[in-house]
């Protein structure tokens, strides 16, 4: 009777941490990737909000957590906070990337002439 029970404990021990691996810690990771994101913005970055807007940075304000962004032809600036941000559209030069083996190892990526 006892046996039974240490297996099914040890059953949902499993499918807790296929859960914690499958779901919950890549979604962590691409949240701490897309605050990096907002945090490295810079003045001039292109961007699109969440809502679709695409515009350019002209002004940050960190105090209120909030951005200016210049859209269009016409200028019109408008404000926006940093949390809707979608994407940086600015194509920023990266130095020589780094990728990861199946066993976390890092390794170089030789740049392709």
């Amino acid at each position: 009777m006892n046996g039974g029970l240490i297996g099914m404990i040890a059953i949902y021990a499993v499918i807790i941490g296929l859960v914690y691996l499958f779901l919950l810690r890549p979604n962590s990771k691409k949240k701490k990737e897309e605050a990096a994101m907002r945090n490295n913005l810079e003045i001039g970055d292109e961007i699109t909000t969440i809502g679709g807007i695409v515009g350019r940075v002209v002004a940050i304000k960190d105090e209120e957590d909030a951005l200016i962004i210049e859209t269009g032809s016409d200028r019109v600036k408008m404000k926006f906070k940093k949390w809707c941000i979608s994407s940086v559209d600015t194509v920023k030069e990266q130095p020589a990337a780094e990728k990861k083996s199946l066993f976390g190892r890092k390794k170089k990526e030789e740049p392709k002439e």
